[in-house]
């Protein structure tokens, strides 16, 4: 009961400070004056599980490896939680998610809360479902988000919310019906919702390291992955199941992977950049339109700068995480702090098993704690504005490296771009070019 009870007063002062997460740095942080010495810390435990409440039914709109893994992720947050419907556009795909759950989980799903096509979402949200998880390629997000909230539905979306600048205003304005509809939404960024980066972050903010003037943020890795297109596979389809491959249905992967870093700076720095510059290129990528490595330098007010870097290809140096750098200090964001000096200010420690092996909530089931538990607490939570504005970040560096250009965060903005096909979408050919951007002119 005493951890509950904490845990209320840490979302209802969460949610007092801003939308930095369904959870984050309590009040009971001190500020740091510039003549004083940074304050300590103290944060509330979070759950290990959800409270039991009202039973919860959620539906899941995109059934592919991230739409299941959240499913599993609900259920695993606490009692009283289960899937009642699912929704994708392709059949095989609604078959083998209900496959895995009632081989893994014993759940059960009723044909007639089984829905296939461009519009299954629709009939997924007329069903008496109380939660909705949204993971289907990115592109979609910002039209099925809104539909679930005029549905007045609780919300889980995966990271990102959004392709382009007219989908994420359109997040931003569904996340402010939401908030004034006392809806909770929760968002795929994960960091926020892990109790090692939530210790570091408190400290932070609470002076820790000093004034922040820096941040290195990097998303190296192999090559993901690809289809290759099957006869009976219309040109829609093929790029459908291609999604992560293509910019328009996945945002390119600055957006759709490296969203978790460039999201972390933002937070940590509690700001948006102002401009981006920023190169990338096509090297290895077998299909689709998307680059395959980027690195841009992004400005915050104050100059201080984020620099980010991200590439898929194989046999390269292999990176993940982030440097945020302050004029007292330097942290990888995840578990220390050091001081100036490169010593350890603080280290932060899972407890460990008689084995020896670390106990932990992963932080994908914790997004999902932290969402059930705001509903059954009455402490609302929405981070989907907080998200939809990291996303834009992603997106001002993509289109900085795209063109060449300085692009602004003003300019992003009011853009009036927006990517995808023209038209109703359908199973068929696709009206729609795609190039793959070339940066500048030639010589002549």
């Amino acid at each position: 009961m005493g951890n509950k009870t904490s845990r209320r007063k840490f979302l209802g002062n969460t949610a007092a400070i801003g939308a930095i997460g369904a959870i984050g740095a309590s009040q009971l942080i001190k500020a740091c004056s510039p003549d004083k010495k940074p304050a300590e810390v103290e944060i509330p435990p979070m759950l290990d599980t959800a409270p039991d409440g009202q039973p919860l039914k959620a539906g899941v709109i995109g059934c592919g490896g991230r739409g299941t893994g959240a499913a599993f992720n609900f259920l695993n947050a606490g009692p009283n939680l289960s899937i009642n419907a699912v929704a994708d556009l392709f059949q095989d795909r609604v078959d083998g998610f209900r496959k895995k759950i009632k081989e893994e989980k014993g759940v059960e799903l009723n044909d007639a809360n089984c829905f296939v096509g461009f519009d299954a979402y629709k009939r997924l949200l007329e069903t008496d479902v109380d939660v909705v998880i949204l993971a289907t390629p990115p592109y979609f997000r910002p039209e099925q988000f809104q539909a679930s909230i005029e549905a007045r539905k609780h919300v889980f979306m995966e990271k990102p919310v959004s392709v382009d600048p007219v989908g994420t205003r359109a997040v931003m304005a569904a996340s402010k019906q939401a908030e004034a509809a006392g809806l909770c939404v929760v968002t795929g960024t994960q960091r926020r919702h892990s109790i090692d980066y939530i210790n570091v972050y408190s400290r932070v903010k609470a002076g820790h390291i000093g004034t922040l003037v820096a941040s290195n943020v990097y998303w190296n890795q192999a090559k993901l992955w690809h289809r290759e297109k099957q006869p009976a596979w219309t040109e829609m389809e093929y790029m459908i199941r291609d999604w992560v491959n293509w910019t328009w249905l996945s945002g390119d992967h600055i957006l759709e992977q490296h969203i978790h870093n460039i999201d972390v700076s933002n937070w940590f720095f509690g700001k948006f950049p102002t401009d981006a510059v920023g190169v990338g290129s096509r090297q290895r990528r077998i299909t689709g339109d998307c680059y395959d490595n980027f690195s841009v330098d992004f400005v915050y007010e104050g100059d201080a700068h984020m620099h980010s870097m991200c590439r898929q290809i194989n046999d390269c140096d292999f990176r993940i995480g982030q440097t945020v750098r302050g004029t007292e200090g330097f942290t990888n964001c995840s578990n220390i702090i050091w001081n100036t000096d490169e010593s350890i200010q603080y280290e932060h420690k899972f407890p460990v098993d008689e084995n020896g092996e670390i106990i932990r909530v992963s932080a994908q089931d914790q997004e999902h704690i932290d969402l059930v538990a705001a509903i059954r607490n009455g402490e609302q939570i929405v981070q989907a504005e907080e998200t939809a504005k990291s996303c834009l970040t992603a997106i001002m560096g993509r289109e900085a490296a795209y063109t060449g250009k300085k692009v602004t965060w003003d300019e992003m903005m009011s853009s009036g771009l927006k990517l995808g096909p023209e038209g109703e979408l359908k199973l068929g050919p696709v009206d729609m070019k795609a190039v793959i951007p070339v940066p500048g002119s030639a010589p002549e």
